[in-house]
């Protein structure tokens, strides 16, 4: 086997590999004399057709198949002699078939960039400073309240948490636009989904009131031909409902998977579980502000096979979350690419960071990241058993205390700086980005 190797890109090889006629040939001799022993055709009884029907018949796609085991076994071969480490499967190009010809190819394929990484000290964090105060937990118990509520038609002027039920009918420069009507809309005033000013504008509003409003779309609004736009809406209120909220006992508790017998305990178990998503929310805030620093001071060329294995994760991950009724060939590569791309550079730049400061999970961490997940189950001790007795499981936590490790290194180095934040905006700065 002959072997040579062209760098035609940072990432790209060019692999020409040269096979004797005789390995090939060998090879179909032997394929074809399987195939006449087992082969059934009209008018000769089995182990009996000639040779020379056999190679007619098959001689081409027999060989078209060992060509292929061939090219991907010596392709193999080729890597573990030249010691090269491919980012995917290549593009095989055959240039000589022939019989009694020497086999030459070409195997096209990327490899694991090179990567130097940019200075960590030039890296900006900004890590949330917040607390769970007793105004949060009033706030998050009325919402867990809501979330029980019976609803009560009535007839007085609608407020701040009613939930009213329009129809609209939107305008801009006189004309009707796309999207901007609906009948019998459900609408929770003070929630936020339409756009500033509309909600606001119905409060006070009684059932059988026909209102005009003018607002204005937000310059950033996602459909760009109404972002900035003045518009006015005509609004017909059919029923006002005000929430029913239930009282705060221990059938209420157990609703949410707390055995509470008073309101303290359910308020400190509340608080708990407040203080725990507040710190995986920081905690994200962290990491996503060390990944943009990485991604913003280290360049890197991106292997597109690999990128191409997340946009099939991604789709399939899509696929599930669509409870499997969308088909995966529906999704179109476009929209995953970019996240696709940030994953495989993420992916690529913490390996680097561990790679080139010998970083390790603790098992200490690990063991602690287990008894933190523990302790939100009913059961702590058999959750603990399952992860020590999955192998699979335990690794995923030991992925998760490397990669905490990594974001510790980078943020020993870079310019860490707090901010001061209410709960709710440090929970919402630390929403995962996908």
């Amino acid at each position: 086997m002959q072997v040579s190797v062209e760098t035609t890109s940072n990432i790209e090889r060019r692999m020409t590999i040269g096979v004797p006629a005789q390995e090939i040939d060998q090879a179909v001799q032997k394929r074809l004399q399987e195939t006449a022993r087992t082969v059934r055709l009209n008018g000769f009884r089995p182990g009996k057709v000639p040779m020379s029907v056999v190679k007619r018949r098959f001689g081409d796609s027999i060989r078209q198949e060992v060509v292929g085991e061939v090219m991907r076994d010596n392709y193999i071969k080729a890597l573990q002699e030249q010691d090269i480490n491919p980012a995917g499967w290549p593009q095989f190009e055959p240039k000589t078939m022939e019989e009694g010809k020497d086999l030459e190819f070409v195997a096209t394929f990327e490899v694991l960039p090179e990567i130097e990484l940019g200075d960590l000290s030039k890296i900006a964090i900004e890590k949330p400073a917040s607390d769970v105060t007793d105004k949060d937990i009033d706030t998050m118990i009325d919402n867990l309240r809501r979330q029980q509520a019976t609803m009560k038609e009535v007839k007085r002027k609608s407020k701040n948490k009613d939930i009213v039920t329009i129809d609209f009918k939107g305008y801009i420069d006189g004309e009707e636009f796309e999207g901007g009507s609906a009948e019998g809309q459900r609408l929770t005033l003070g929630s936020g989904q339409m756009i500033p000013g509309f909600e606001k504008a119905i409060v006070g509003g009684k059932a059988g009131e026909d209102m005009e409003i003018e607002v204005t779309f937000p310059e950033d609004y996602h459909n760009e031909d109404l972002a900035g736009k003045p518009a006015k809406f005509e609004i017909k209120i059919h029923k006002v409902e005000e929430p029913q909220l239930p009282e705060l006992n221990t059938e209420f508790f157990k609703n949410f998977g707390i055995e509470a017998e008073d309101e303290a305990t359910f308020r400190e178990e509340v608080k708990k579980n407040m203080e725990r998503e507040l710190k995986q929310a920081v905690s994200n805030k962290v990491k996503n502000d060390v990944v943009d620093g990485l991604l913003e001071t280290t360049e890197l060329d991106v292997p597109a096979a690999l990128v191409d294995q997340e946009i099939d994760r991604l789709r399939q991950d899509a696929v599930q979350r669509f409870g499997g009724q969308v088909d995966f060939q529906q999704l179109p590569k476009e929209i995953f690419e970019e996240q696709a791309t940030r994953r495989v550079k993420t992916g690529l730049l913490f390996q680097e960071v561990v790679k080139q400061n010998d970083l390790k999970a603790d098992p200490a961490k690990v063991e602690e990241k287990i008894q933190e997940i523990a302790s939100t189950y009913e059961q702590p001790e058999e959750v603990v058993a399952h992860f020590n007795n999955n192998p699979d499981q335990k690794s995923q936590i030991e992925s998760s205390v490397l990669e905490d490790a990594v974001v510790d290194h980078v943020l020993a180095q870079a310019k860490v700086k707090e901010k001061k934040m209410k709960y709710e905006e440090a929970v919402a700065a630390g929403q995962p980005q996908r």
